[in-house]
């Protein structure tokens, strides 16, 4: 498939915010994305069928009353169950970043790990600090993982928002999380070992986790935002690192995520 062909429906609507910078990096990375509100979607005037990649982007859906991503959640579970679980039937991707990674794992599609896309076993609970944290962090990700998106990703740095980061599940979900390489990224220190403290780990997350995916890798949710750093001019020091390099790289490091998964579905549809 020619990636302009590849569709992507970026959801937006009810507090959700980062509609135009992940729309940004799906056409950068050569699909050409669809903004859609989600009304437009529950009434059936859109439908997931004609997209090939589908995007929970970040923000504060429903102002996060009765937590983060559960009322948009459950919005989308009771009216788009049917359509969602045919789309990841049938190998589409999806990603879902801040919000979207509250949202999936209050749907379920995340980890999913018996295959179940609609019943919660992990979440976001409130960061260990007790205030929402706006800063970059650098992300380590795991080469033994099944995650289409980060294919070849060694180390990242990206821009976290959020105020609900911290990953938590029972022991026994994640104890089948590591033994099957389902964390993806975590967050790590710059000399790439694993960060236990803040604010290296920004918020707490249980085993420094930052996003995980679904068991066939094409389901993923992470909680810094790699729509957010599309150029070098995105990052806080650009100036610094040109002085000591010389230059600036071409791009971001949020576009690799986006490009892994517009050339897998370039290459399997």
């Amino acid at each position: 498939m020619k990636k302009s062909d590849i569709k992507t429906l970026v959801i937006t609507g009810f507090g959700l915010n980062c509609e135009k910078e992940t729309a940004a990096a799906c056409r950068l990375a050569g699909s050409t994305p669809e903004l859609v509100h989600l009304n437009d979607l529950l009434a059936g005037k859109e439908t997931l069928e004609k997209y090939h990649f589908l995007t929970f982007i970040g923000g504060f859906s429903f102002g996060d009353h009765l937590g983060s991503g559960t009322v948009f959640a459950n919005r989308v579970k009771f009216n788009l169950r049917d359509q969602l679980q045919k789309f990841v039937d049938d190998g589409k991707l999806v990603i879902g970043i801040c919000n979207g990674f509250q949202t999936l794992t209050r749907l379920g599609m995340v980890p999913a790990l018996n295959g179940d896309y609609f019943t919660q076993t992990a979440a976001l609970a409130h960061n260990d600090s007790g205030v929402f944290r706006d800063d970059w962090c650098r992300l380590k990700a795991n080469p033994a993982s099944p995650c289409v998106f980060t294919k070849d990703i060694d180390m990242v740095r990206l821009p976290l928002r959020h105020g609900e980061g911290k990953f938590v599940a029972d022991a026994a979900v994640l104890k089948e999380l590591e033994e099957r390489n389902l964390v993806a990224v975590r967050y790590a220190n710059a000399d790439g070992s694993v960060a236990t403290e803040f604010p290296a780990n920004p918020n707490g997350s249980i085993n420094s986790i930052a996003g995980i995916c679904d068991p066939t890798g094409r389901v993923f949710g992470l909680m810094p935002h790699p729509e957010a750093f599309l150029s070098p001019f995105n990052a806080p020091d650009w100036t610094e690192v040109k002085a000591v390099s010389g230059k600036l790289p071409e791009e971001g490091d949020g576009v690799k995520f986006f490009r892994n998964a517009i050339d897998y579905i370039a290459e399997n549809f």
